[in-house]
């Protein structure tokens, strides 16, 4: 729901303008349903992840025209669509999965598509819910998901998303070269799916602790910690935090 809120509102910030040939710059089955339903010139969808670029092959099929490209490359790569320019640049939570492949990378990352944008750079993001507590119970728990989640991560070796706030997104497209020319917030509630994507994506990594007697106490704390948030769900439906962003932003 909270995906197609922000893809209706890019949608309408839009209007009776043409999206033209398309960049999907960090691209994944929600961004490219929503992709496939617009009228393009064509589409480009990028990602650093092989078996992101095959899950999304699987759902473009045979819809996929002659113009239409997925690559697999990472915006750390100068070559990457060198020389080339989009009408229209999708950004989808982009900044914060970024930091999966290309530590740090954010800084630079809206400078590099930059030069690509010719119109218009849609992107969507989440403030960050794990830098205080929160005193409400619904963001706390939210909160305590979040931190479980990344310190279960970094004890498997892995890297997590890195959020970042609405104020440091505009000033960062502003020192790149954009000029924000509309925001729209989201209030966020999230259900139980939100706890499918970040507790039981931890397990294999603890599972295969070398501390076994460590991986099992996180395992039953994440167990529990489910257990608190679903119990919260079904009394008030959602835990309603944060927000959700769309910031639309054209070259200068």
């Amino acid at each position: 729901m909270r995906g197609s809120a922000l893809f209706s509102c890019i949608h309408a910030l839009q209007g009776e303008t043409a999206y033209g040939r398309v960049l999907d710059a960090g691209t994944g089955s929600r961004s490219m349903r929503w992709l496939m339903t617009l009228s393009t010139d064509s589409w480009t969808a990028v990602t650093a992840a092989p078996a992101t670029a095959a899950q999304v092959q699987r759902l473009v099929g045979q819809s996929q025209r002659p113009q239409d490209r997925l690559v697999v490359g990472n915006w750390t790569d100068p070559n990457l669509l060198a020389g080339e320019q989009f009408d229209t640049v999708l950004a989808d939570y982009l900044l914060g999965a970024v930091e999966g492949f290309a530590p740090y990378f954010q800084t630079s990352l809206l400078a590099r598509l930059r030069p690509l944008t010719v119109k218009r750079l849609y992107l969507t993001g989440v403030e960050p819910y794990v830098v205080e507590r929160p005193d409400d119970e619904a963001g706390a728990l939210v909160w305590e998901i979040g931190r479980y989640h990344d310190a279960c991560l970094t004890l498997s070796g892995r890297l997590h998303y890195r959020e970042y706030p609405l104020d440091w997104v505009l000033a960062e497209l502003r020192r790149s070269g954009f000029r924000p020319v509309a925001t729209r917030k989201f209030p966020t509630g999230y259900k139980a799916e939100f706890l499918k994507g970040k507790i039981d994506v931890c397990r294999p990594g603890l599972e295969r602790l070398p501390d076994q007697a460590l991986g099992r106490s996180l395992i039953a704390y994440g167990e529990a910690l489910r257990s608190r948030a679903l119990a919260h769900i079904e009394s008030h439906g959602k835990l309603s935090h944060g927000f959700a962003y769309v910031v639309a932003a054209d070259p200068v």
